[in-house]
């Protein structure tokens, strides 16, 4: 098998590396952004022409936290757009037999009922700080749905809740949560503060999966004869963001005082994801929080002393 996989760099993109790299009979096709443009059309699909991949899964997209897509929602919703455009059409318009295109939660509403079940997509508002974002990614996944149901190819999308692990973002002002406290108590920690300024109130709820079990995930996805249309992907457990980071203090061993910054915006309430349909296929997820942010942080300790830190 020929596997395609868009994206490979970033850190889904690198855990379906690992993972795929054991699969015997897996040939993977790599390519990084300035050997294939995503966002162009005309090279996307003479890629496809060129290697003819049997399968691709669609883990490249631009990506952030809240204040990344509070900022630039417009260049969020463009390029995440082009890539799923690009990437479906030409898959279909080459002979790809299989697509899997990665999505995320946050294509569900805000105030969907939880926990959050696939047939809520689409039933009311987004959360406004990452709209842009989910309406990239809801066309992607309804892209792969018409595809499927107009020209019978068998393209499939899978929805992962928060995600964290080796080779994660920790810009300061990009990231995503759990990444910028690891970095935040860490640089604390070395320089002795006695305080560390957490934003929000604490009380949102949050679900955390490994990008490693995410990938695992994916490898299960792949080998279902009739996959749902999109299926969530998660833990099916959550914790409060107080509790999130008050655990990565622990790991990290910063001793100082945390002051939460009731200002700052504190985004969607909760955001569980109901991993009941995955489950009843018969995959689940198997790293715990603890072990997966203990691990995570010997990974960004190791990156950022081979200078590979994603900053």
């Amino acid at each position: 098998m020929k596997l395609f996989i868009a994206g490979h760099n970033g850190m889904v993109g690198s855990a379906l590396v690992r993972r795929f790299q054991q699969e015997p009979g897996v040939t993977l096709l790599l390519r990084r952004h300035r050997e294939l443009d995503l966002l162009n059309q005309a090279a996307v699909e003479a890629f496809y022409a060129a290697e003819k991949p049997d399968v691709a899964i669609i883990a490249a997209a631009k990506v952030g936290g809240i204040h990344a897509n509070a900022t630039y929602p417009a260049e969020f919703l463009y390029e995440n757009l082009a890539i799923a455009a690009n990437t479906v059409h030409g898959a279909y318009r080459q002979g790809v037999k299989r697509l899997l295109f990665l999505g995320s939660s946050c294509i569900y509403p805000k105030l969907a009922p939880q926990p959050i079940q696939e047939t809520a997509l689409l039933t009311s508002a987004l959360e406004p700080t990452n709209e842009a974002y989910a309406i990239a990614k809801i066309a992607g996944l309804k892209l792969c749905q018409f595809y499927r149901q107009q020209h019978g190819v068998l393209f499939h999308s899978a929805m992962p809740t928060n995600l964290y692990g080796p080779g994660d973002n920790y810009h300061p002002q990009n990231s995503h949560v759990l990444p910028a406290l690891i970095r935040r108590f860490h640089e604390a920690k070395l320089a002795h503060q006695p305080e560390v300024l957490a934003w929000g109130t604490g009380s949102p709820m949050r679900e955390f999966l490994h990008v490693d079990d995410l990938a695992d995930a994916c490898a299960f996805l792949l080998r279902a004869d009739n996959p749902p249309d999109w299926i969530n992907v998660g833990t099916g457990t959550d914790v409060t963001i107080r509790e999130l980071t008050e655990l990565v203090a622990e790991v990290v061993d910063y001793r100082g005082r945390i002051v939460w910054d009731p200002s700052k915006p504190d985004g969607t309430p909760r955001k569980l994801l109901d991993v009941s349909r995955l489950a009843k296929l018969g995959w689940r997820a198997r790293i715990g929080l603890r072990e997966g942010v203990a691990a995570t942080y010997q990974s960004f300790l190791a990156e950022q002393k081979q200078g590979a830190l994603r900053v």
